[in-house]
C-alpha cells in the first residue's frame, strides 16, 4: 500500500464499522426474536366457527409463509421447539355491504323486485399468541387479530352463512387466509 491509498483505505474501514451498527434491515427479512429461536412450533389452530376446515388451511398458510421467510424451521408439534405459535379461530362474519335490485318478472306484479346484497364484507377474528418456551414468556400476543376483504355477491348467493359462501366462493378463503398468515408473520417478526 502506498501512503495515498491508505487513508483512503482506513476511512472505507471505519465507516463499514458505522453503517454496519445503524441497525438497517430490509422489510421482510428481520426479526426481533431472540436469536437462540430456531424451531418454531405451529400445531394446528383451533377453530371455534362452524366453517369446516378452516383451521387447516390457516395452519398451512402461516406455517409456508413462516417457512417462505427462510429463517425458521416450522414444525407442526407444540413440544421440543424453541417457541410455538398457538392459534384460536374466534369467527368470522359475513355482513352484506352493498345492495341492488333483481330486474323485474315478466307478468309479475309491478312492484316484484327483489332488493338483494351484490357485494359483502368478511371480517374473520383470531386470537395469536407466541410464546418463548426457553423463557416460559410471551413474545407476541393478539387477542383479536382481524382480516377483512369485500367480495362481489356470487349468483345465487343470498344469506350470510359463512360455510355457504365459502363453499360458493373457494378462492375467497384463499384470499382471506393469505392475507390473514401474511399478517400474522409480519406483525411476529417485525415487531409490529
Amino acid at each position: 500500500m502506498t501512503h495515498r491509498t491508505l487513508p483512503l483505505s482506513i476511512a472505507l474501514l471505519l465507516s463499514s464499522f458505522l453503517l454496519a451498527g445503524c441497525g438497517y434491515t430490509l422489510a421482510g427479512h428481520g426479526s426481533f426474536l431472540p436469536a437462540y429461536i430456531h424451531q418454531i412450533g405451529v400445531p394446528t389452530f383451533t377453530n371455534r366457527t362452524p366453517i369446516f376446515n378452516l383451521e387447516t388451511v390457516l395452519t398451512q398458510k402461516v406455517r409456508g409463509e413462516f417457512i417462505g421467510r427462510g429463517k425458521y424451521k416450522i414444525l407442526p408439534e407444540n413440544t421440543g421447539v424453541d417457541a410455538v405459535l398457538n392459534g384460536e379461530i374466534v369467527s368470522v362474519i359475513i355482513t352484506p355491504t352493498s345492495f341492488g335490485n333483481t330486474p323485474q318478472i315478466p307478468g309479475a306484479p309491478a312492484n316484484s323486485s327483489l332488493t338483494l346484497a351484490t357485494r359483502y364484507s368478511i371480517a374473520m377474528t383470531a386470537r395469536i399468541e407466541l410464546r418463548d418456551l426457553r423463557e416460559n414468556k410471551v413474545l407476541w400476543e393478539n387477542a383479536a387479530v382481524q382480516t377483512r376483504q369485500d367480495y362481489e355477491a356470487t349468483s345465487g348467493n343470498k344469506n350470510t352463512d359463512p360455510g355457504a359462501f365459502f363453499q360458493q366462493d373457494v378462492g375467497a378463503l384463499e384470499r382471506m387466509s393469505t392475507e390473514f398468515a401474511r399478517t400474522i408473520v409480519s406483525a411476529i417478526l417485525e415487531a409490529f
